[in-house]
C-alpha cells in the first residue's frame, strides 16, 4: 500500500479534512512509507490530496503533537526520530500510566470484555502481519483498560502507543517476540479474569519493561 490508496481510503471517511490526512500520513509513518528523518513536503502532500496547504498544515501539527513529526521554522516538517533515550522515557511513563489504568479497570471489567480482549488474542494467532499485529496489540491493551473510565488518561498512553509503534512493529515481525508477548497477554488477562489485581499489574509491568528494554537495545544498535 502507498500513500495515493492511503488517501483514497482515509477520503471516503465522513470527518474532517485536517483529521483525514492525519490519518493518512500517520498510517504511511507507521508502514514506513515515510522514513524517520524524512522531509514531508506540504505543497506535494496539498496536491496529492487536493487540498490547500491549511489542512496539511493542520494535520501535521496533529503529527507533531503525537510525536511523530516534527516541525522546524525554516526546515518545514519531518518524521521524527526517536531515540534511545527517548525511548526508556516513554516506556518508563507507559509503565506508571498503564498500571494505574490497569488498577482502575479491573474492578469494573465485565465478562464481555475479558471475553472481547480473549477475542482479540485469538486474532493475533491468525496472522503474522507486522501492522496488524500492532493494531491488535492496542486493542488489547485499550480494551482491559477502558472500564477505567479515564478518558484522558487513555489517550494518554494511546499516543504513548502511537509514539513507539512504527518500532514496535518491527519487533512484532520477530516470531519469538510475537510469541512471548502474546503468552504475557494470556497471562494479564488470566490475572483480570481472576480479579487479581496485585498479580496483574506486575505481570503488566513486567510486559511493558521487556519491550522497553528491547525497544531501546533495537535503537541503540541502529543509531
Amino acid at each position: 500500500m502507498n500513500l495515493n490508496e492511503l488517501a483514497a481510503n482515509v477520503l471516503q471517511q465522513q470527518r474532517s479534512t485536517p483529521d483525514l490526512i492525519a490519518d493518512a500520513l500517520r498510517e504511511a509513518i507507521l508502514r514506513g512509507i515515510f522514513q524517520e528523518g524524512q522531509s514531508l513536503r506540504q505543497d506535494e502532500i496539498a496536491t496529492q490530496f487536493g487540498v490547500s496547504r491549511i489542512p496539511v498544515r493542520e494535520a501535521l501539527k496533529q503529527l507533531e503533537a503525537e510525536g511523530l513529526v516534527t516541525l522546524h521554522l525554516n526546515r518545514g516538517a519531518m518524521v521524527s526520530v526517536m531515540t534511545a533515550a527517548e525511548a526508556q522515557e516513554i516506556c518508563e511513563i507507559r509503565s506508571a500510566l498503564e498500571v494505574t489504568a490497569m488498577q482502575l479497570a479491573i474492578p469494573q471489567l465485565s465478562e464481555s470484555d475479558m471475553e472481547k480482549a480473549a477475542v482479540i488474542l485469538e486474532a493475533s494467532d491468525q496472522t503474522t502481519d507486522a501492522g496488524h499485529l500492532a493494531k491488535l496489540n492496542w486493542e488489547f491493551h485499550a480494551t482491559i483498560y477502558t472500564p477505567a473510565a479515564r478518558p484522558r488518561l487513555l489517550t494518554m498512553i494511546k499516543n504513548l502507543h502511537v509514539n513507539c509503534d512504527r518500532y514496535v512493529r518491527v519487533q512484532m515481525s520477530q516470531i519469538n517476540y510475537q510469541q512471548h508477548s502474546q503468552k504475557e497477554h494470556e497471562q494479564i488477562l488470566n490475572a483480570c479474569r481472576q480479579q487479581d489485581t496485585k498479580a496483574a499489574v506486575r505481570l503488566l509491568k513486567r510486559h511493558i519493561d521487556t519491550a522497553g528494554e528491547q525497544l531501546v537495545t533495537y535503537l541503540q544498535q541502529k543509531s
